[in-house]
């Protein structure tokens, strides 16, 4: 019975046996774990630099609206950019200029509800907690005046009577894909 005890060796309170030679399963566990470690941050802190850094900027361009004249004084347009921003196109005064109009995000600051436009208050509204913002989206009134938060604004042009907005193309996904893939960002992918 001895004999057996020897033959397998002792093992020290380290886990290895009396020679000191390390246990190769233990050793191959705690590189593996190490090596996930380093991925999985590694990883993250790459999506999270892109994300907070993204480098070139992202591609924008000028997007179809509507015809100057379907759109009336004091009326709006829900419009939804490529890269999924939802927007309000309003007409606020008589004339076939870029001026004569305001394009904003229909998603209030606050909690991303959606804001509309009151023709009758001459007000962008959000109904969640009673927010409201001037024709320029500046805050007027509930939670968006207390914490100072405006409605991002997008440029417009007007190009025989046809109204554009300037908008994002694509997603930080998407660009991100493309990149991946070799491709520009809003190129076609091969």
């Amino acid at each position: 019975m001895a004999e057996h005890g020897e033959a397998r060796g002792r093992v020290s309170d380290g886990g290895e046996p009396d020679g000191g030679e390390p246990n190769g399963r233990r050793l191959f566990l705690r590189a593996a774990m190490g090596g996930g470690l380093a991925a999985g941050y590694g990883t993250f802190a790459m999506m999270a630099g892109k994300f907070l850094y993204s480098g070139g900027g992202s591609a924008v361009g000028w997007q179809f609206v509507a015809t100057v004249d379907s759109v009336g004084i004091g009326e709006s347009i829900a419009y939804a950019a490529p890269n999924g921003a939802k927007l309000v196109v309003t007409r606020q005064s008589e004339g076939e200029t870029a001026d004569c109009f305001t394009a904003l995000s229909s998603v209030c600051p606050h909690l991303g509800c959606q804001v509309h436009w009151e023709p009758q208050n001459e007000r962008f509204f959000c109904p969640c907690h009673n927010g409201a913002f001037d024709r320029e989206g500046n805050p007027t009134e509930g939670p968006p005046l207390a914490a100072r938060q405006i409605l991002t604004r997008f440029p417009l042009k007007v190009e025989n009577g046809l109204l554009y907005v300037e908008t994002p193309l694509t997603t930080l996904a998407d660009a991100g894909d493309a990149e991946v893939r070799g491709a520009a960002p809003g190129g076609p992918i091969g």
